[in-house]
């Protein structure tokens, strides 16, 4: 009871209070119910691009990561020397903070003392140096590539430890049977990893959904709005325009997001149980 009390006080009554405040019902001169902020929204361009912005980067940053992490999980899964060493350096990057991550790659991508810029022209591979968080599409795919760096272990670990669970009398007795190892990834191990794979899209679809401190720390959300994300936008709303019942309508919809992307794993874990 005093944790639950504990918990309900630290997170249930935010969530409580941003319900109430995206209603124009507290913390305002004049309570009155309202859905304006909700109106808003609707026709919002900043919001519809950072929703746009939010969905294809959760998407393609787990996509990534999902793909990344199954590969690396593979080859950490083989009998080789010093496994443990090559599991120590895969994880690094997830034990990197993202606002410390989020400067690292701001830093690196820098137009003049970047170190990006220094290897290509090293190279000859350009001439000149490229803006690349100066430009909105670069910005963007940049943020892509240094949040699938941070994040794939985390993708990583579920993976590894459902690879570890499978009964290795399968692969054998599908050894015996004739079967490659093509047809053994296909009928043995994507099947017995099923439940691993829906448990890891789900909590880093979470947790990429809501991401602040790397997108802040290394393009800001800009130039413009071009790699702001849904976080991005109620902080902004919230602690830099004041402006706390629209800010407490786009919390709203990004928990409502989060919440639809975890039934499949809710509904899943009570089928097991």
């Amino acid at each position: 009871m005093p944790a639950f009390l504990l918990l309900l006080g630290i997170l249930g009554f935010p969530a409580f209070a941003a319900v109430l405040q995206s209603f124009n019902l507290i913390w305002v001169k004049t309570p009155s119910f309202s859905l304006a902020s909700y109106h808003r929204l609707l026709s919002d361009v900043e919001f519809l691009a950072t929703l746009g912005n939010t969905v294809i980067f959760v998407g393609l940053v787990v996509s990534f990561h999902l793909i990344i992490g199954l590969c690396v999980a593979l080859l950490l899964n083989l009998e080789i020397r010093n496994k443990r060493f090559f599991r120590v350096i895969a994880i690094l990057p997830w034990t990197v903070p993202d606002v410390i991550g989020g400067l690292i790659w701001r830093f690196m991508f820098d137009t003049l003392p970047g170190m990006i810029n220094a290897m290509l022209l090293q190279f000859t591979i350009i001439s000149d140096p490229i803006d690349w968080l100066g430009r909105p599409k670069l910005a963007f795919g940049c943020l892509i590539f240094a949040e699938t760096w941070r994040g794939y272990p985390f993708v990583m670990l579920i993976l590894l430890a459902g690879l570890q669970a499978i009964p290795k009398e399968q692969y054998e007795a599908a050894e015996i049977d004739g079967a490659s190892k093509i047809n053994s990834f296909i009928h043995i191990t994507l099947p017995n990893l099923k439940y691993m794979v829906i448990i890891a899209t789900v909590l880093d679809t979470i947790w990429e959904s809501r991401l602040f401190g790397m997108i802040y720390s290394m393009t800001g959300g800009g130039p413009g709005y071009s790699s702001q994300v849904l976080s991005l936008l109620t902080y902004k709303h919230y602690f830099v325009f004041f402006n706390t019942s629209y800010a407490g309508a786009i919390a709203i919809v990004l928990a409502i997001f989060m919440f639809v992307i975890s039934i499949p794993y809710l509904v899943m874990t009570m089928r097991r149980e």
